[in-house]
């Protein structure tokens, strides 16, 4: 048996005691004191310009140009009613004036240096108290003109910094009143430091509570803006899947056939040449094993309880039925064709159906009893749509419903899969207006027609 013994190295500098919760507390608290009021206390912070989006700053001439300056203006005309508070309430002559200078620069101070605006209040405060308060029955420690020029600097401050900062502020002022009561108030009978405190409590609440209520709303519409984003991620996702399980459906009945016509080739030829019968069973053997990976791939994006359609999909020769179901909702929809009619590709065919069908849903639910006109063009180079409602008339008895764009996000994709253009927007008549082509190889669309 073999014993070991563990020894411990103390550091030089002693072992370091785990703090206590309230000391820590304690130690946040004082940092953040530190660099809320201390730290650049005199930096430049300029007032910012109103926002141009306001009320009068949407009104035209002068007062949109000067509307960017309202809380300037506001907080100038605030110093100078604490000024002439400390004219009219001061003694005459120089000591009214040096009061009436000093409760209006802590105020103007507010729009440069918001920090140092509330350590230059206290001590205006000081030097006018001392100045203009020789009278035992005057009020203490803040004459009227720096009472209010006070609270005027705690509230424009507690708006340009954190709520943390104005707690700060308030627990300093109520120090400096505490001290100035008992150790500068002898003499002095009547004390304002209560009026002061409970007054500027009641402010830098105020303020408090819309600081909170605007970071609430910026969280709200930063969260909201995030939802919508992933919404209309996961609904292009989705359509996605969608035009990847028909892709699938179009592509593997194309493939089965070629496999089997392969497979059969063959036999419909008397006594084939051995190359021949070889290069069949090559493209039945490549057929067959492109189905199968195709499959495999695809197979991801369905759903446990997708089960493919039984009845074929659906192509432009299904538009009519399409249009007859919409006319029993009461949609007055009209179909122009232009062009020499021929069969195109079953993924142009598909996808063309499905742009009609939704930009009609989009005018049942966005336009009710509003006309439709469904234009088709077959050009040598694709086929070109045109699907174009007129506004809801006023005297309709259902209203439009609000909607998300999801079905403009999938006519889109639809376009995009086979490298088509299509604009969407209002019309001029107030409605609304889908244009789309699709294009089409011309040996495709000459060996459909053939």
């Amino acid at each position: 048996m073999t014993e070991t013994t563990h020894t411990q190295t103390t550091p030089p500098g002693g072992a370091a005691r785990p703090r206590s919760p309230e000391f820590r507390l304690a130690a946040d608290a004082l940092r953040g004191l530190r660099q809320d009021l201390f730290h650049d206390a005199f930096a430049y912070r300029p007032l910012p310009r109103r926002d141009a989006d306001g009320r009068l700053a949407r009104r035209s001439g002068r007062i949109k140009d000067y509307a960017a300056w309202t809380p300037h203006a506001t907080v100038a005309a605030l110093g100078l009613v604490a000024m002439l508070f400390a004219l009219a309430s001061g003694y005459p002559g120089l000591p009214a004036a040096l009061c009436a200078l000093l409760a209006l620069v802590p105020v103007l101070l507010t729009l440069a240096r918001p920090v140092g605006a509330f350590w230059f209040s206290l001590a205006a405060s000081t030097a006018c108290a001392v100045i203009g308060g020789a009278d035992g029955w005057s009020d203490w420690p803040w004459l009227p003109g720096s009472f209010l020029s006070h609270l005027v600097v705690l509230t424009v401050v507690a708006l340009r910094t954190r709520p943390r900062a104005a707690a700060w502020m308030w627990a300093l002022t109520a120090v400096y009143g505490f001290l100035a009561e008992n150790v500068l108030g002898s003499g002095h009978y009547n004390t304002n430091v209560g009026p002061m405190l409970v007054v500027s409590a009641l402010l830098l609440l105020i303020v408090t509570v819309r600081h909170i209520r605007r970071e609430a709303a910026q969280e709200v519409s930063a969260q909201q803006t995030v939802t919508a984003v992933e919404r209309s991620r996961r609904t292009l996702l989705e359509e996605r899947t969608t035009i990847a399980r028909e892709l699938h459906d179009v592509v593997a009945h194309h493939m089965s056939v070629v496999a089997i016509q392969a497979e059969a080739a063959p036999y419909r030829v008397e006594n084939p040449p051995p190359e021949l019968e070889k290069a069949f069973a090559t493209i039945r053997e490549n057929a067959v094993a492109a189905l199968t990976e195709l499959r495999r791939v695809l197979g991801v994006v369905r759903a446990e309880d997708y089960e493919a359609p039984d009845a074929p999909q659906p192509t432009l020769a299904d538009l009519d039925g399409l249009l007859a179901n919409v006319r029993e909702t009461g949609l007055e929809v009209e179909k122009t064709v232009t062009g020499a009619v021929r069969e195109l590709p079953q993924g142009v065919e598909l996808s063309a159906y499905r742009i009609v069908q939704e930009a009609l849903s989009n005018t049942l639910r966005h336009a009710p009893g509003a006309g439709a006109r469904v234009e088709i063009g077959y050009v040598l180079g694709g086929l070109g749509l045109r699907i174009v409602n007129g506004a809801p008339p006023a005297s309709a008895l259902l209203k439009p419903s609000p909607g998300a764009g999801h079905g403009i996000t999938g006519m889109r994709e639809r376009v995009a899969m086979l490298s088509g253009e299509m604009t969407a927007g209002p019309a001029a008549d107030g409605g609304y207006e889908v244009t789309v082509f699709l294009p089409v190889p011309v040996d495709i669309a000459i060996e459909g027609e053939a």
